[in-house]
């Protein structure tokens, strides 16, 4: 009976995907064209079946793939490709690195000391997170800040008792706050972000002058800060069982004191850990010289390492056998998702359909047309990420300012703002912390609630700054 009871409400779940694609492929036919209106359906059949889950999360984040193949709306290699990047690469091994804690100790080490550290307090971890998060993230690519914080953050929660993720009410806003401030520090300086370089190279060449970092700080961070502000706002209203994590610092610290120092083993996997943190600030030094060197193959190389160096009892710190069984290849999938669909939108005409939209609705400039570009921008950086969505959305952006005789600077400034400001979908870097357990209907439902919120905090202080701040309209 309970089977049968299971499969009749499993059944429309499943439908529900197919049936969301069939009805935006029928009712976007006319505004995308046939190829585009399928591309946006997968989207739809993809948020459909990570709410409602009646298959592995990373089963449905191969769903590009499949759909491509059967309606062949692009080549399939343009799809196939995006499942092994940079990214995937980066989050390879990050995970190698991260599973060596646990061989050989270190996981519990530093679950007790980030506890000493931070307390128990549940507004307090939040806060330090989010915050470390956000900085961090303003000089490393996103996603090797989620790839640092998210083992360290999951293995404190196990500690206190948190044993299933998944269905943890406290894991919720530590992981939403490793995931989003990742995504929202990436705009607070030049190089935190690729499509902060994608909007500076298109500023440089319409204004002929170079475009100073310093100017870019100057015109963020007041905007970031009142981000931040609605992040941290929000996470601390989350609905949550509990203000403080069991236990006391006091407790904790006599833990940590009772495992006395570091074993051999440890320290090689701290210290490897700290050498990849550093390599990846320090990228710009050595680029030059090592140019196929990025932070994504340090990291790598690194967790290659782990299967070569021993512990103090002369065992490698890492076999393939635990490696095999224990590696997170779900989120390696994930993650590559929006990358394959943010292709199949872009290659299929799509973005072009909605560009056109957007110009045939006779813009006059200020707020309105801040916001739609804000939307825009933010709604592309959900499908695929927000380097993607940034090359996408900044030459439209300046090609319509130029139909419609206004200035491109602030509305360029205002739409890289946004491409940060997505926080639903499970892809790219939204993809790690639901890889380590977090409900990816939580975070769809959640994020929907901030990105709303984002999106018009954004738009109005992009605006706001362009009425009455001259200098955030002119290089």
């Amino acid at each position: 009976m309970k089977g049968a009871e299971k499969m009749n409400t499993s059944v429309p779940k499943l439908l529900s995907g197919p049936a969301g694609f069939a009805a935006a492929g029928l009712l976007l036919n006319n505004l995308l064209g046939f190829s585009g209106a399928l591309a946006v359906g997968t989207a739809v059949w993809m948020a459909l079946w990570w709410i409602f889950r009646p298959v592995h999360i990373a089963v449905t984040s191969l769903l590009p793939i499949a759909v491509n193949a059967a309606f062949t709306l692009i080549p399939n290699a343009h799809v196939i490709e995006q499942y092994f990047t940079d990214i995937v690469v980066l989050l390879l091994g990050g995970d190698l690195i991260c599973m060596a804690w646990t061989t050989t100790g270190l996981d519990r080490r530093i679950s007790l000391r980030t506890l000493c550290l931070i307390g128990t307090s549940l507004r307090q971890q939040i806060f330090v997170w989010l915050s470390a998060s956000v900085v961090l993230s303003a000089f490393l690519p996103n996603t090797v800040v989620a790839t640092i914080f998210c083992p360290i953050a999951v293995g404190m929660l196990q500690f206190v008792g948190e044993k299933n993720i998944s269905s943890s009410r406290l894991a919720v806003p530590i992981l939403l706050a490793i995931s989003w401030g990742s995504g929202i520090g990436g705009f607070g300086s030049p190089i935190g972000s690729p499509a902060n370089l994608v909007a500076i190279s298109y500023m440089e060449e319409l204004t002929g002058h170079e475009f100073m970092y310093v100017q870019w700080i100057g015109r963020f961070v007041p905007i970031l800060f009142i981000i931040f502000l609605c992040n941290l706002l929000f996470l601390w209203h989350l609905k949550t069982p509990a203000k403080n994590f069991h236990g006391t610092r006091e407790e904790f610290q006599k833990m940590y004191a009772e495992l006395g120092p570091m074993r051999k083993g440890e320290r090689i996997c701290f210290w490897l850990f700290i050498l990849a943190i550093l390599l990846a600030f320090a990228r710009p030094l050595y680029a030059a010289f090592l140019p196929g060197l990025k932070p994504a193959y340090v990291f790598l190389i690194i967790g290659m390492l782990m299967f070569i160096l021993r512990d103090e009892k002369g065992e490698v710190l890492l076999t393939w056998n635990f490696a095999e069984s224990h590696a997170m290849w779900g989120i390696m999938i994930m993650a590559s998702s929006g990358l394959g669909l943010g292709r199949m939108i872009i290659e299929t005409g799509a973005v072009g359909h909605m560009a056109e939209f957007l110009g045939a609705l006779h813009l006059t400039g200020g707020f309105v047309t801040m916001f739609l570009f804000c939307a825009f921008a933010c709604f592309m950086s959900e499908m695929s990420s927000n380097t993607g969505a940034a090359s996408i959305c900044i030459p439209m952006v300046i090609s319509l300012c130029g139909a419609l005789e206004l200035n491109p600077v602030p509305y360029t400034l205002g739409t890289v703002a946004a491409c940060s400001c997505a926080y639903v979908l499970p892809v790219t870097t939204r993809a790690i912390p639901v890889g380590f357990g977090l409900d990816a209907s939580v975070q769809m439902r959640e994020g929907l609630k901030l990105t709303l919120i984002c999106v018009v905090v954004n738009a109005t202080l992009c605006w706001l700054s362009m009425e009455y701040l001259p200098l955030f309209s002119h290089l």
